[in-house]
């Protein structure tokens, strides 16, 4: 990967296998469209027809492929160009339901569509603990974030009733806990690193800043986590080491900013927004071809 060693390799270096990394990342070859068929969408901006949970795409394929994979956008299918599931595709269709596909096997797939919003859930949770065990900040509280991954990972190889039967709520919140504190930790090593002259901004958890004209503001070290900054102008802004997760990102423009060292920062929130050839990511991102 471009800009600096790659995810795999950063969670090598913490020792940490490969092959857990791998399995965050989707892998649609590996899966039965769950992701097309499972959730439901309604038509707005980001989707061009409305379809109900349960109900396969339209365009979805015998071999589970996308038909419109190349033209989503151009067709009005920008939602999907900018899901991730982080790899909880081809765990419940691969190892939850050990290769029964819902076509194949239709008394599974209620089922199957249930349990794979729940893995989801779950798979975006390991995403941001493998993600914290890489901040040098929280090492302070590696070992909790190793023992709470390790919980996470084994509820994900649970059989498909208990998965279904899982306080996901609560587990969330051990979770969250966690990674807040690694967020406070690594936040306040950014405000000590990186310098910037300018007044910093109002931050905190869940702010409405739609449409806001943010050009060249200053986010260093910001908690933006949940925040609305949907359609904002963010370019040239200052976002190094800033807590984005949950931002909402969906047409905020992005153009000349720094988001270098920012922290719980997906691939799936920087597709959905703008930006160009001097927006600085951070190194586990890569820039999107739409840019």
């Amino acid at each position: 990967m471009k800009g600096g060693a790659s995810v795999a390799e950063k969670f090598e270096n913490i020792g940490l296998v490969d092959e857990r990394y791998k399995s965050l990342k989707a892998d649609c070859e590996s899966c039965f469209g769950l992701c097309c068929v499972a959730l439901p969408f309604a038509a707005s901006a980001d989707f061009a027809k409305d379809k109900i949970a349960g109900k396969p795409c339209h365009n979805l394929q015998s071999d589970y492929r996308c038909g419109v994979h190349h033209n989503l956008r151009e067709l009005g299918y920008k939602g999907c160009t900018v899901f991730d599931c982080f790899g909880a595709g081809q765990k419940v269709s691969q190892v939850t339901y050990n290769g029964d596909d819902w076509r194949q096997n239709p008394e599974l797939a209620n089922e199957m569509y249930e349990v794979f919003p729940i893995m989801k859930q779950l798979h975006e949770m390991l995403w941001y603990l493998n993600e914290s065990l890489m901040l040098t900040a929280a090492s302070e509280i590696h070992n909790d974030i190793k023992t709470i991954l390790e919980e996470t990972e084994k509820l994900t190889h649970m059989d498909a009733k208990l998965i279904l039967n899982l306080d996901i709520i609560h587990h969330r919140a051990e979770v969250n806990a966690v990674l807040l504190r690694a967020s406070e930790l690594s936040r306040a090593e950014a405000l000590s690193k990186f310098k910037n002259n300018k007044k910093r901004q109002k931050t905190g958890r869940g702010l409405d800043l739609m449409g806001a004209k943010l050009k060249n503001a200053n986010f260093i070290g910001a908690n933006l986590r949940g925040s609305y900054l949907i359609a904002a102008d963010l370019s040239s802004a200052d976002l190094r080491g800033a807590d984005l997760i949950g931002a909402d990102l969906r047409d905020a423009n992005l153009s000349g900013a720094d988001l270098t060292g920012s922290i719980f920062l997906t691939q799936a929130q920087i597709n959905s927004a703008k930006g160009d050839y001097h927006t600085k990511l951070p190194v586990t991102l890569k820039r999107p071809s739409h840019w």
